[in-house]
Protein backbone atom coordinates (compact mmCIF):
# COMPACT_ATOMS: atom_id res chain seq x y z
CA UNK A 1 0.00 0.00 0.00
CA UNK A 2 1.30 3.43 -0.91
CA UNK A 3 1.68 5.85 2.01
CA UNK A 4 -0.63 8.87 1.29
CA UNK A 5 1.90 11.22 2.89
CA UNK A 6 4.39 10.22 0.24
CA UNK A 7 2.06 10.53 -2.76
CA UNK A 8 3.53 13.88 -3.77
CA UNK A 9 6.97 12.33 -3.84
CA UNK A 10 5.96 9.24 -5.80
CA UNK A 11 6.96 9.32 -9.49
CA UNK A 12 4.00 9.15 -11.87
CA UNK A 13 3.49 6.47 -14.49
CA UNK A 14 4.50 8.77 -17.34
CA UNK A 15 7.64 9.79 -15.47
CA UNK A 16 8.70 6.21 -14.80
CA UNK A 17 7.59 4.81 -18.15
CA UNK A 18 10.39 3.54 -20.36
CA UNK A 19 9.91 5.83 -23.35
CA UNK A 20 12.71 4.16 -25.32
CA UNK A 21 10.65 0.97 -25.50
CA UNK A 22 7.52 2.95 -26.34
CA UNK A 23 9.44 4.64 -29.16
CA UNK A 24 10.58 1.28 -30.56
CA UNK A 25 6.98 0.03 -30.31
CA UNK A 26 5.67 3.02 -32.30
CA UNK A 27 8.44 2.63 -34.90
CA UNK A 28 7.57 -1.05 -35.37
CA UNK A 29 3.87 -0.19 -35.68
CA UNK A 30 4.69 2.37 -38.37
CA UNK A 31 6.90 -0.02 -40.35
CA UNK A 32 4.29 -2.71 -39.86
CA UNK A 33 1.46 -0.60 -41.26
CA UNK A 34 3.53 0.41 -44.27
CA UNK A 35 4.27 -3.27 -44.89
CA UNK A 36 0.56 -4.17 -44.68
CA UNK A 37 -0.09 -1.38 -47.23
CA UNK A 38 2.52 -2.84 -49.56
CA UNK A 39 1.26 -6.40 -49.15
CA UNK A 40 -2.43 -5.62 -49.70
CA UNK A 41 -2.36 -2.66 -52.11
CA UNK A 42 -4.59 -3.07 -55.12
CA UNK A 43 -4.85 -0.85 -58.18
CA UNK A 44 -8.62 -1.38 -58.03
CA UNK A 45 -8.70 0.49 -54.72
CA UNK A 46 -5.79 2.89 -54.30
CA UNK A 47 -7.11 4.50 -51.10
CA UNK A 48 -4.87 2.86 -48.48
CA UNK A 49 -6.82 4.60 -45.69
CA UNK A 50 -10.17 3.13 -46.68
CA UNK A 51 -11.72 0.75 -44.15
CA UNK A 52 -12.64 -1.44 -47.10
CA UNK A 53 -8.95 -2.37 -47.37
CA UNK A 54 -6.77 -4.33 -44.96
CA UNK A 55 -4.43 -1.36 -44.61
CA UNK A 56 -7.38 0.79 -43.50
CA UNK A 57 -8.58 -1.88 -41.10
CA UNK A 58 -5.07 -2.16 -39.68
CA UNK A 59 -5.26 1.55 -38.75
CA UNK A 60 -8.32 0.68 -36.68
CA UNK A 61 -6.45 -2.20 -35.00
CA UNK A 62 -3.49 0.11 -34.29
CA UNK A 63 -5.81 2.75 -32.81
CA UNK A 64 -7.57 0.26 -30.54
CA UNK A 65 -4.20 -1.18 -29.53
CA UNK A 66 -3.08 2.25 -28.35
CA UNK A 67 -6.28 2.59 -26.34
CA UNK A 68 -5.56 -0.81 -24.76
CA UNK A 69 -2.02 0.31 -23.97
CA UNK A 70 -3.35 3.45 -22.27
CA UNK A 71 -5.86 1.45 -20.19
CA UNK A 72 -3.10 -0.95 -19.11
CA UNK A 73 -0.90 1.96 -18.01
CA UNK A 74 -3.74 3.52 -16.01
CA UNK A 75 -4.28 0.38 -13.94
CA UNK A 76 -2.31 -0.19 -10.74
CA UNK A 77 0.70 -2.43 -11.43
CA UNK A 78 -0.32 -4.68 -8.52
CA UNK A 79 -3.52 -5.55 -10.38
CA UNK A 80 -1.59 -7.92 -12.65
CA UNK A 81 -0.01 -9.77 -9.74
CA UNK A 82 -3.25 -9.99 -7.76
CA UNK A 83 -5.40 -11.31 -10.59
CA UNK A 84 -2.76 -13.31 -12.49
CA UNK A 85 -4.32 -16.69 -11.72
CA UNK A 86 -7.84 -15.43 -12.45
CA UNK A 87 -6.82 -14.10 -15.86
CA UNK A 88 -4.94 -17.32 -16.60
CA UNK A 89 -7.86 -19.52 -15.57
CA UNK A 90 -10.34 -17.59 -17.72
CA UNK A 91 -8.07 -17.75 -20.77
CA UNK A 92 -7.44 -21.49 -20.35
CA UNK A 93 -11.20 -22.10 -20.12
CA UNK A 94 -11.69 -20.03 -23.26
CA UNK A 95 -8.96 -21.99 -25.04
CA UNK A 96 -10.58 -25.27 -24.02
CA UNK A 97 -14.03 -24.10 -25.15
CA UNK A 98 -12.61 -22.98 -28.50
CA UNK A 99 -11.59 -26.59 -29.26
CA UNK A 100 -15.29 -27.40 -29.70
CA UNK A 101 -15.97 -24.33 -31.84
CA UNK A 102 -17.85 -25.54 -34.94
CA UNK A 103 -16.35 -22.71 -37.03
CA UNK A 104 -13.21 -23.92 -38.81
CA UNK A 105 -10.65 -21.61 -40.43
CA UNK A 106 -8.20 -23.42 -42.72
CA UNK A 107 -8.68 -26.59 -40.68
CA UNK A 108 -8.09 -24.84 -37.37
CA UNK A 109 -10.67 -24.35 -34.60
CA UNK A 110 -8.72 -21.53 -32.95
CA UNK A 111 -10.96 -18.57 -33.82
CA UNK A 112 -14.07 -17.14 -32.17
CA UNK A 113 -16.38 -15.14 -34.42
CA UNK A 114 -18.08 -12.15 -32.77
CA UNK A 115 -20.12 -10.57 -35.52
CA UNK A 116 -17.73 -8.91 -37.97
CA UNK A 117 -14.74 -9.52 -35.69
CA UNK A 118 -12.70 -12.74 -35.38
CA UNK A 119 -10.65 -13.24 -32.21
CA UNK A 120 -7.92 -15.83 -31.64
CA UNK A 121 -7.71 -16.58 -27.88
CA UNK A 122 -4.28 -18.20 -28.29
CA UNK A 123 -2.77 -14.75 -28.89
CA UNK A 124 -4.05 -13.50 -25.52
CA UNK A 125 -3.16 -16.65 -23.61
CA UNK A 126 0.53 -15.74 -23.96
CA UNK A 127 0.36 -12.78 -21.56
CA UNK A 128 -1.98 -14.71 -19.25
CA UNK A 129 0.49 -17.60 -19.06
CA UNK A 130 3.38 -15.19 -18.49
CA UNK A 131 1.50 -13.59 -15.60
CA UNK A 132 0.58 -16.93 -14.03
CA UNK A 133 4.07 -18.42 -14.22
CA UNK A 134 5.54 -15.16 -12.89
CA UNK A 135 3.18 -15.24 -9.92
CA UNK A 136 4.00 -18.90 -9.25
CA UNK A 137 7.75 -18.30 -9.36
CA UNK A 138 7.33 -15.26 -7.11
CA UNK A 139 5.90 -17.51 -4.40
CA UNK A 140 7.95 -17.63 -1.21
CA UNK A 141 10.32 -20.59 -1.22
CA UNK A 142 9.97 -21.35 -4.94
CA UNK A 143 13.13 -22.92 -6.31
CA UNK A 144 13.24 -23.93 -9.96
CA UNK A 145 15.97 -26.48 -9.15
CA UNK A 146 13.41 -28.33 -7.02
CA UNK A 147 11.85 -30.76 -9.48
CA UNK A 148 8.37 -30.42 -7.94
CA UNK A 149 8.47 -26.64 -8.29
CA UNK A 150 9.84 -26.90 -11.82
CA UNK A 151 7.12 -29.42 -12.73
CA UNK A 152 4.44 -27.03 -11.45
CA UNK A 153 5.84 -24.21 -13.60
CA UNK A 154 5.92 -26.54 -16.61
CA UNK A 155 2.25 -27.47 -16.06
CA UNK A 156 1.30 -23.77 -16.09
CA UNK A 157 3.08 -23.35 -19.44
CA UNK A 158 2.07 -26.64 -21.06
CA UNK A 159 -1.66 -26.55 -20.17
CA UNK A 160 -2.57 -23.78 -22.66
CA UNK A 161 -0.16 -25.36 -25.13
CA UNK A 162 -2.12 -28.63 -25.02
CA UNK A 163 -5.40 -26.76 -25.50
CA UNK A 164 -4.01 -24.96 -28.55
CA UNK A 165 -2.79 -28.24 -30.04
CA UNK A 166 -6.36 -29.46 -29.57
CA UNK A 167 -7.45 -26.52 -31.73
CA UNK A 168 -5.12 -27.84 -34.49
CA UNK A 169 -2.99 -24.71 -34.23
CA UNK A 170 0.46 -26.29 -33.85
CA UNK A 171 2.43 -23.14 -34.71
CA UNK A 172 0.86 -21.06 -31.93
CA UNK A 173 1.35 -23.94 -29.50
CA UNK A 174 5.09 -24.17 -30.20
CA UNK A 175 5.51 -20.53 -29.09
CA UNK A 176 5.03 -21.68 -25.49
CA UNK A 177 8.33 -23.54 -25.68
CA UNK A 178 9.95 -20.09 -25.53
CA UNK A 179 9.17 -19.99 -21.80
CA UNK A 180 12.00 -22.47 -21.28
CA UNK A 181 14.45 -19.68 -22.17
CA UNK A 182 13.06 -17.77 -19.20
CA UNK A 183 13.34 -20.90 -17.05
CA UNK A 184 17.01 -21.13 -18.02
CA UNK A 185 17.57 -17.52 -16.95
CA UNK A 186 15.93 -18.28 -13.61
CA UNK A 187 18.19 -21.25 -12.88
CA UNK A 188 16.89 -24.21 -14.88
CA UNK A 189 19.81 -26.60 -15.52
CA UNK A 190 21.42 -26.00 -18.88
CA UNK A 191 21.38 -29.76 -19.48
CA UNK A 192 17.65 -29.51 -20.24
CA UNK A 193 18.24 -27.03 -23.05
CA UNK A 194 21.19 -29.14 -24.22
CA UNK A 195 18.94 -32.21 -24.32
CA UNK A 196 16.38 -30.36 -26.43
CA UNK A 197 19.12 -29.21 -28.82
CA UNK A 198 20.49 -32.76 -29.01
CA UNK A 199 17.06 -34.09 -29.96
CA UNK A 200 16.84 -31.58 -32.80
CA UNK A 201 20.29 -32.62 -34.03
CA UNK A 202 19.36 -36.31 -33.87
CA UNK A 203 16.19 -35.69 -35.86
CA UNK A 204 17.78 -33.55 -38.56
CA UNK A 205 20.92 -35.67 -39.05
CA UNK A 206 19.08 -39.00 -38.77
CA UNK A 207 16.28 -38.13 -41.19
CA UNK A 208 18.38 -36.19 -43.70
CA UNK A 209 21.04 -38.88 -44.13
CA UNK A 210 19.00 -41.99 -43.35
CA UNK A 211 19.01 -43.22 -46.95
CA UNK A 212 22.68 -42.39 -47.57
CA UNK A 213 24.82 -45.53 -47.29
CA UNK A 214 28.39 -45.66 -46.00
CA UNK A 215 30.36 -46.51 -49.17
CA UNK A 216 29.37 -50.02 -50.33
CA UNK A 217 28.01 -51.23 -46.99
CA UNK A 218 24.37 -51.47 -45.85
CA UNK A 219 25.16 -48.99 -43.05
CA UNK A 220 23.04 -45.84 -42.96
CA UNK A 221 25.18 -42.72 -42.54
CA UNK A 222 22.34 -41.00 -40.68
CA UNK A 223 21.88 -43.76 -38.12
CA UNK A 224 25.61 -44.26 -37.67
CA UNK A 225 26.19 -40.52 -37.16
CA UNK A 226 23.39 -40.20 -34.60
CA UNK A 227 24.56 -43.18 -32.55
CA UNK A 228 28.11 -41.81 -32.55
CA UNK A 229 26.71 -38.45 -31.41
CA UNK A 230 24.86 -40.17 -28.56
CA UNK A 231 28.14 -41.71 -27.41
CA UNK A 232 29.99 -38.41 -27.82
CA UNK A 233 27.38 -36.42 -25.88
CA UNK A 234 27.27 -39.07 -23.16
CA UNK A 235 31.02 -39.13 -22.55
CA UNK A 236 31.01 -35.33 -22.76
CA UNK A 237 28.49 -35.18 -19.92
CA UNK A 238 30.63 -37.63 -17.97
CA UNK A 239 33.57 -35.30 -18.46
CA UNK A 240 31.63 -32.17 -17.39
CA UNK A 241 29.44 -33.47 -14.57
CA UNK A 242 31.47 -36.37 -13.15
CA UNK A 243 35.01 -35.12 -13.85
CA UNK A 244 36.13 -38.55 -15.05
CA UNK A 245 38.74 -37.39 -17.55
CA UNK A 246 40.69 -40.65 -17.72
CA UNK A 247 37.59 -42.86 -18.10
CA UNK A 248 36.20 -40.54 -20.77
CA UNK A 249 39.33 -40.90 -22.90
CA UNK A 250 39.31 -44.70 -22.53
CA UNK A 251 35.59 -45.06 -23.32
CA UNK A 252 35.70 -42.75 -26.34
CA UNK A 253 38.87 -44.42 -27.59
CA UNK A 254 37.27 -47.88 -27.46
CA UNK A 255 34.09 -46.65 -29.15
CA UNK A 256 36.00 -45.07 -32.04
CA UNK A 257 38.38 -48.04 -32.41
CA UNK A 258 35.57 -50.63 -32.45
CA UNK A 259 33.54 -48.54 -34.91
CA UNK A 260 36.47 -48.15 -37.32
CA UNK A 261 37.36 -51.87 -37.15
CA UNK A 262 33.83 -53.01 -37.95
CA UNK A 263 33.41 -50.41 -40.70
CA UNK A 264 36.57 -51.72 -42.37
CA UNK A 265 35.37 -55.29 -41.85
CA UNK A 266 32.01 -54.43 -43.44
CA UNK A 267 33.68 -52.64 -46.33
CA UNK A 268 36.34 -55.17 -47.25
CA UNK A 269 35.28 -58.55 -45.79
CA UNK A 270 31.57 -59.17 -45.11
CA UNK A 271 29.09 -56.32 -45.69
CA UNK A 272 26.70 -55.86 -42.76
CA UNK A 273 24.92 -53.04 -40.94
CA UNK A 274 27.41 -51.56 -38.48
CA UNK A 275 24.65 -49.63 -36.68
CA UNK A 276 23.89 -52.83 -34.75
CA UNK A 277 27.41 -52.65 -33.33
CA UNK A 278 26.69 -49.05 -32.37
CA UNK A 279 23.50 -50.09 -30.58
CA UNK A 280 25.51 -52.66 -28.61
CA UNK A 281 28.12 -50.02 -27.70
CA UNK A 282 25.39 -47.60 -26.56
CA UNK A 283 23.76 -50.37 -24.51
CA UNK A 284 27.10 -51.18 -22.88
CA UNK A 285 27.66 -47.48 -22.11
CA UNK A 286 24.19 -47.16 -20.57
CA UNK A 287 24.79 -50.33 -18.54
CA UNK A 288 28.08 -48.89 -17.27
CA UNK A 289 26.30 -45.71 -16.16
CA UNK A 290 23.49 -47.52 -14.37
CA UNK A 291 25.97 -49.86 -12.66
CA UNK A 292 27.87 -46.89 -11.24
CA UNK A 293 24.57 -45.25 -10.29
CA UNK A 294 23.78 -48.29 -8.11
CA UNK A 295 27.34 -48.81 -6.89
CA UNK A 296 28.31 -45.21 -6.13
CA UNK A 297 24.80 -43.94 -5.43
CA UNK A 298 25.32 -40.83 -7.49
CA UNK A 299 22.28 -39.31 -9.19
CA UNK A 300 24.46 -37.84 -11.94
CA UNK A 301 25.11 -41.30 -13.37
CA UNK A 302 21.36 -41.94 -13.37
CA UNK A 303 20.63 -38.72 -15.22
CA UNK A 304 23.36 -39.24 -17.83
CA UNK A 305 22.21 -42.83 -18.33
CA UNK A 306 18.60 -41.67 -18.78
CA UNK A 307 19.80 -39.06 -21.28
CA UNK A 308 21.52 -41.77 -23.33
CA UNK A 309 18.56 -44.14 -23.12
CA UNK A 310 16.14 -41.35 -23.99
CA UNK A 311 18.31 -40.35 -26.94
CA UNK A 312 18.17 -43.88 -28.35
CA UNK A 313 14.40 -44.10 -27.83
CA UNK A 314 13.81 -40.68 -29.39
CA UNK A 315 15.94 -41.45 -32.42
CA UNK A 316 14.32 -44.84 -32.91
CA UNK A 317 10.87 -43.27 -32.79
CA UNK A 318 11.63 -40.18 -34.92
CA UNK A 319 11.29 -41.96 -38.23
CA UNK A 320 8.02 -43.59 -37.14
CA UNK A 321 6.59 -40.24 -36.04
CA UNK A 322 7.59 -38.58 -39.31
CA UNK A 323 6.09 -41.27 -41.54
CA UNK A 324 3.11 -42.48 -39.51
CA UNK A 325 1.93 -39.76 -37.13
CA UNK A 326 2.62 -36.42 -38.84
CA UNK A 327 0.11 -35.15 -41.38
CA UNK A 328 1.20 -35.43 -45.03
CA UNK A 329 1.56 -31.64 -45.43
CA UNK A 330 3.71 -31.46 -42.28
CA UNK A 331 5.90 -34.32 -43.50
CA UNK A 332 6.38 -32.67 -46.89
CA UNK A 333 7.31 -29.35 -45.25
CA UNK A 334 10.01 -31.04 -43.17
CA UNK A 335 11.35 -32.93 -46.17
CA UNK A 336 11.47 -29.71 -48.20
CA UNK A 337 13.24 -27.89 -45.36
CA UNK A 338 15.83 -30.67 -45.05
CA UNK A 339 16.38 -30.69 -48.79
CA UNK A 340 14.97 -34.19 -49.25
CA UNK A 341 12.29 -32.93 -51.62
CA UNK A 342 11.91 -29.93 -53.91
CA UNK A 343 8.23 -29.10 -54.12
CA UNK A 344 8.23 -25.61 -55.63
CA UNK A 345 4.60 -25.93 -56.69
CA UNK A 346 3.37 -27.32 -53.38
CA UNK A 347 4.76 -27.21 -49.85
CA UNK A 348 7.82 -25.22 -50.92
CA UNK A 349 5.87 -22.68 -52.97
CA UNK A 350 5.40 -20.05 -50.24
CA UNK A 351 9.05 -20.08 -49.21
CA UNK A 352 10.31 -20.12 -52.80
CA UNK A 353 8.18 -17.12 -53.78
CA UNK A 354 9.11 -15.19 -50.62
CA UNK A 355 12.81 -15.79 -51.34
CA UNK A 356 12.29 -14.44 -54.88
CA UNK A 357 10.51 -11.39 -53.47
CA UNK A 358 13.24 -10.64 -50.93
CA UNK A 359 16.03 -11.24 -53.44
CA UNK A 360 14.40 -8.98 -56.03
CA UNK A 361 14.48 -6.08 -53.54
CA UNK A 362 18.23 -5.78 -53.77
CA UNK A 363 20.02 -3.25 -51.57
CA UNK A 364 17.45 -0.45 -51.38
CA UNK A 365 14.28 -2.14 -52.57
CA UNK A 366 11.78 -1.26 -55.28
CA UNK A 367 10.09 1.47 -53.27
CA UNK A 368 6.85 1.81 -51.34
CA UNK A 369 3.93 0.10 -53.15
CA UNK A 370 6.21 -0.83 -56.06
CA UNK A 371 6.77 -4.50 -55.27
CA UNK A 372 5.84 -6.80 -58.16
CA UNK A 373 5.80 -10.15 -56.38
CA UNK A 374 3.45 -8.78 -53.74
CA UNK A 375 1.25 -6.77 -56.12
CA UNK A 376 0.71 -9.80 -58.33
CA UNK A 377 -0.09 -11.93 -55.23
CA UNK A 378 2.60 -14.53 -55.91
CA UNK A 379 3.24 -15.01 -52.17
CA UNK A 380 0.34 -16.54 -50.22
CA UNK A 381 -0.33 -15.08 -46.74
CA UNK A 382 1.91 -12.16 -47.69
CA UNK A 383 0.12 -9.76 -45.31
CA UNK A 384 0.23 -12.14 -42.32
CA UNK A 385 2.78 -14.93 -41.85
CA UNK A 386 4.96 -13.94 -44.84
CA UNK A 387 4.81 -10.17 -44.48
CA UNK A 388 8.58 -9.88 -44.05
CA UNK A 389 8.99 -10.64 -47.76
CA UNK A 390 7.16 -7.37 -48.46
CA UNK A 391 9.75 -5.53 -46.37
CA UNK A 392 12.55 -7.18 -48.33
CA UNK A 393 11.04 -6.47 -51.73
CA UNK A 394 9.98 -2.85 -51.20
CA UNK A 395 12.64 -1.68 -48.73
CA UNK A 396 15.48 -4.00 -49.73
CA UNK A 397 18.38 -5.08 -47.57
CA UNK A 398 18.54 -1.67 -45.89
CA UNK A 399 14.89 -1.77 -44.82
CA UNK A 400 15.06 -5.42 -43.73
CA UNK A 401 18.19 -4.75 -41.67
CA UNK A 402 16.52 -1.71 -40.09
CA UNK A 403 13.50 -3.77 -39.05
CA UNK A 404 15.68 -6.51 -37.59
CA UNK A 405 17.76 -3.93 -35.73
CA UNK A 406 14.56 -2.47 -34.25
CA UNK A 407 13.55 -5.90 -33.01
CA UNK A 408 17.07 -6.43 -31.66
CA UNK A 409 16.85 -3.09 -29.84
CA UNK A 410 13.52 -4.16 -28.36
CA UNK A 411 15.00 -7.45 -27.15
CA UNK A 412 17.98 -5.73 -25.53
CA UNK A 413 15.75 -3.10 -23.96
CA UNK A 414 13.46 -5.76 -22.49
CA UNK A 415 16.51 -7.54 -21.08
CA UNK A 416 17.66 -4.34 -19.37
CA UNK A 417 14.20 -3.66 -17.96
CA UNK A 418 13.83 -7.23 -16.71
CA UNK A 419 17.17 -7.12 -14.91
CA UNK A 420 16.28 -3.97 -12.99
CA UNK A 421 13.06 -5.37 -11.52
CA UNK A 422 13.10 -5.44 -7.70
CA UNK A 423 10.71 -8.42 -7.53
CA UNK A 424 10.89 -11.89 -9.03
CA UNK A 425 7.40 -11.38 -10.46
CA UNK A 426 8.51 -8.48 -12.65
CA UNK A 427 11.75 -10.13 -13.73
CA UNK A 428 10.11 -13.43 -14.67
CA UNK A 429 7.31 -11.69 -16.56
CA UNK A 430 9.86 -9.49 -18.35
CA UNK A 431 11.97 -12.42 -19.49
CA UNK A 432 8.81 -14.25 -20.57
CA UNK A 433 7.91 -11.28 -22.78
CA UNK A 434 11.46 -11.20 -24.17
CA UNK A 435 11.42 -14.95 -24.91
CA UNK A 436 8.07 -14.77 -26.72
CA UNK A 437 9.16 -11.88 -28.93
CA UNK A 438 12.51 -13.55 -29.66
CA UNK A 439 10.81 -16.81 -30.65
CA UNK A 440 8.30 -15.08 -32.94
CA UNK A 441 10.90 -12.98 -34.74
CA UNK A 442 13.43 -15.79 -35.13
CA UNK A 443 10.93 -18.36 -36.43
CA UNK A 444 8.89 -15.99 -38.62
CA UNK A 445 11.88 -14.39 -40.35
CA UNK A 446 13.58 -17.79 -40.53
CA UNK A 447 10.64 -19.45 -42.29
CA UNK A 448 10.35 -16.57 -44.80
CA UNK A 449 14.05 -17.07 -45.62
CA UNK A 450 13.68 -20.86 -45.75
CA UNK A 451 15.79 -21.44 -42.63
CA UNK A 452 13.09 -22.75 -40.28
CA UNK A 453 9.94 -24.84 -40.82
CA UNK A 454 6.77 -23.04 -41.93
CA UNK A 455 4.64 -23.21 -38.79
CA UNK A 456 2.44 -20.17 -39.34
CA UNK A 457 3.12 -17.63 -36.60
CA UNK A 458 2.86 -13.84 -37.03
CA UNK A 459 5.65 -11.26 -37.03
CA UNK A 460 4.99 -8.99 -34.01
CA UNK A 461 3.42 -5.60 -34.92
CA UNK A 462 3.77 -6.36 -38.65
CA UNK A 463 1.37 -9.16 -39.54
CA UNK A 464 -2.14 -8.01 -40.38
CA UNK A 465 -4.85 -8.74 -37.84
CA UNK A 466 -6.29 -7.54 -34.57
CA UNK A 467 -5.72 -10.56 -32.34
CA UNK A 468 -1.95 -10.67 -32.76
CA UNK A 469 -1.57 -6.88 -32.54
CA UNK A 470 -3.72 -6.66 -29.41
CA UNK A 471 -2.01 -9.68 -27.89
CA UNK A 472 1.51 -8.33 -28.40
CA UNK A 473 0.49 -4.85 -27.22
CA UNK A 474 -1.04 -6.20 -24.01
CA UNK A 475 1.97 -8.46 -23.46
CA UNK A 476 4.41 -5.55 -23.81
CA UNK A 477 2.54 -2.81 -21.98
CA UNK A 478 1.75 -4.92 -18.93
CA UNK A 479 5.50 -5.25 -18.50
CA UNK A 480 6.01 -1.52 -19.07
CA UNK A 481 3.39 -0.82 -16.39
CA UNK A 482 5.06 -3.24 -13.96
CA UNK A 483 8.41 -1.59 -14.70
CA UNK A 484 6.94 1.89 -14.19
CA UNK A 485 5.96 0.94 -10.63
CA UNK A 486 9.38 -0.41 -9.65
CA UNK A 487 10.39 2.73 -7.69
CA UNK A 488 7.15 3.17 -5.76
CA UNK A 489 7.56 3.18 -1.98
CA UNK A 490 4.99 0.77 -0.57
CA UNK A 491 4.00 0.16 3.04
Amino acid sequence: MVNPAQNSKQPGVLQSLDWWTVGIYLALLTFGWLSVCGATFSYDNIDIFSFATNSGKQIMWIGTSMVLALVILLLDDRFYDTFAYVIYGLLVLLLFATIFNPVSTKGSHSWIVLGPVKIQPAEFAKFATALAVAKLMNTYGFDIKNWKHFAAACVVVLLPMVCIVGQRETGSALVYLSFFLMFYREGMPGSILFTALAMVIYFVVGIKYEDVMFFDTPTSVGKLAVLLLVQLFTVGMLYVYCNEKRKVKVIMGYCILITVVFLLFSQFVVPFDVTWVQYILCAALIGYLFFHAFHDRLSRYWLIGLFSLGSIMFFSGADYVLNNIMQPHQRVRINVLLGLEEDLAGAGYNVHQSEIAIGSGGLRGKGFLNGTQTKLKFVPEQDTDFIFCTVGEEEGFVGSATVLLLFLALIFRLSKLAERQPLVFGRVYGYSVLSIFLFHVFINVGMVLGLTPVIGIPLPFFSYGGSSLWGFTILLFIFLRIDAGRNLIRT
